[in-house]
């Protein structure tokens, strides 16, 4: 079956963030997601804490945590005592950085730390030994934890990278075309690996709007959204500076930053955002999803075909209880009875 999640900012108060994740427990979801910038907003780890207390079936994690800002062993223990209370619901979303780091004046990740991240964070948290500072270490009680690691990447070298030792991979855009491409290149990487393709879990994650299907709803909701754009094209920026036009990612991500004229970071991911501007209408129709409920089911059906695994809903608006009940009164059931139907 297709899961889903949600994608949540840990914005004060943290009650209010344990009580949507409540929700979406009861009503189906399979994944908790939060954005881990702990300047921007609060402290994910302890809500997490908050959120596995009162839930009985969701996993929780970072979409996307990265190795600049935490010690990677102090994330490994984080998850693995979580996992022992818990029962081994949590799992691990990790990118080079963006908002964490750059807040702070910092640059993202080489891939070559994110790398050796994921295998020390990954090991360490299932109780295994590792290398890590010249030294062997190992979380000795840990031995029954167990995490995944997934990957979020948009560049070609972050795909390969993903594909060669991640559990997951996590794509923050909704776009058919784009996801067939880079779905592709993790696959392909995986499979230059020696790695099974169909072992990495595929995860797109994006905000979604439920509108009433009139022009004035549509309107309201691309408003709504399009923070998600300039968010995007943050990392797709960064690309273009390192690899050029040339970069090989499809033009369809790439051609709409043009206009892109700097970003405040102080309103990253909120609804509203002046430095998204640039972004059109049809990036945000594109890398979000937006309209009735059966366009929710249709574009999702779109990248279930494509072999993606999960759908994550981003909820940085201002719909967040009506978007999770119609999801899991129109959208969620849906999916999985059509998708049944084809098995």
């Amino acid at each position: 079956m297709m899961d889903f999640g949600v994608v949540l900012q840990t914005t004060p108060p943290s009650a209010r963030v344990v009580d949507l994740a409540v929700q979406a427990d009861r009503f189906g979801f399979s994944h908790v997601w939060t954005f881990d910038s702990h300047i921007l907003w609060q402290e994910p780890y302890p809500i997490f804490g908050q959120i596995l207390d009162r839930t009985r079936r969701v996993t929780v994690g970072p979409m996307v945590t990265n190795p600049a800002t935490r010690d990677w062993t102090v994330t490994a223990s984080l998850f693995a005592t979580l996992n022992e209370m818990y029962g081994n619901r949590t799992v691990c979303g990790i990118g080079r950085g963006d908002s964490a780091v750059r807040v702070e004046g910092g640059r993202p990740s080489t891939l070559a730390a994110l790398r050796e991240a994921v295998g020390v964070i990954r090991g360490m948290a299932c109780g295994e030994a590792v290398s890590y500072g010249g030294s062997t270490l190992r979380l000795p009680w840990a031995t029954a934890s167990r995490l995944e690691v997934w990957v979020a990447a948009y560049g070609p070298k972050a795909l390969q990278l993903t594909g060669e030792v991640a559990d997951g991979y996590i794509l923050q855009l909704a776009d058919p075309q784009i996801t067939a491409w880079m779905v592709g290149a993790v696959r392909s990487a995986a499979s230059a690996a020696g790695r099974d393709p169909d072992d990495i879990t595929i995860c797109v994650a994006a905000p979604a709007y439920i509108t009433d299907g009139s022009a004035e709803s549509a309107e309201h909701a691309r408003d709504q959204c399009r923070w998600f754009g300039g968010m995007v094209g943050n990392h797709v920026a960064d690309i273009v500076s390192r690899y050029g036009e040339s970069s090989g990612v499809p033009k369809a991500l790439t051609d709409y930053i043009a206009g892109r004229q700097g970003y405040d970071y102080n309103q990253h991911g909120r609804a509203g955002n002046t430095h998204t501007e640039f972004v059109p209408d049809e990036i945000v129709d594109r890398f979000c999803v937006i309209g009735p409920p059966e366009e929710h089911v249709k574009r999702i059906e779109e990248l279930r075909e494509l072999g993606v695994d999960q759908f994550a809903v981003y909820l940085q608006h201002d719909d967040k209880e009506h978007t999770l009940a119609s999801y899991a009164d129109h959208v969620m059931p849906l999916v999985n009875v059509q998708q049944g139907a084809r098995s």
